[in-house]
């Protein structure tokens, strides 16, 4: 059930990303998200937040979804 709800608060943070400003509040929103994915699939913590900052800081770069 935490795994369940860890995953629910990560889709709901990463939903909000594409709502967000400029890189840097999109690089912590994913970063956040990351970190939540990550522990709650019991991989690492911090290559989680790692890999979801630069997804959300990047994002619009690659796609127009976060535009």
């Amino acid at each position: 059930m935490l795994k369940f709800r860890l995953i629910l608060a990560a889709t709901a943070i990463a939903s909000l990303s594409a709502c967000l400003d400029n890189d840097l509040e999109r690089g912590l929103a994913g970063a956040a998200a990351g970190a939540v994915i990550a522990d709650a699939t019991g991989g690492n913590v911090v290559t989680g937040a790692v890999a979801g900052g630069a997804v959300g800081a990047l994002c619009d770069e690659v796609t127009s979804i976060c535009r």
